[in-house]
């Protein structure tokens, strides 16, 4: 990561785009010391999908919406 001031992103801004693309961190521009802006590269695809994500991850064994027949506090009445 590196940090850089505004006044020298506006000199610097597309050799500092390039460096980013071609995978070298991001990088945090400052406006009067303070962080402003995040520049980050943009991936054309994601790694791996989210929908489906968890898929195989999760079995179920028998019915799982009927009464198990466990008695909770809440049902006592207490």
């Amino acid at each position: 990561m590196m940090t850089i001031g505004a006044g020298e992103f506006k000199a610097k801004c597309l050799k500092l785009m390039d460096q980013v693309a071609a995978g070298h961190g991001h990088l945090i521009v400052t406006k009067r010391g303070k962080p402003v802006v995040k520049v980050i590269p943009v991936r054309d695809k994601p790694e791996r999908p989210l929908f489906g994500y968890l898929r195989g991850s999760v079995s179920s064994q028998g019915d799982i919406v009927s009464p198990i027949g466990e008695i909770w506090h809440a049902d006592q009445g207490e």
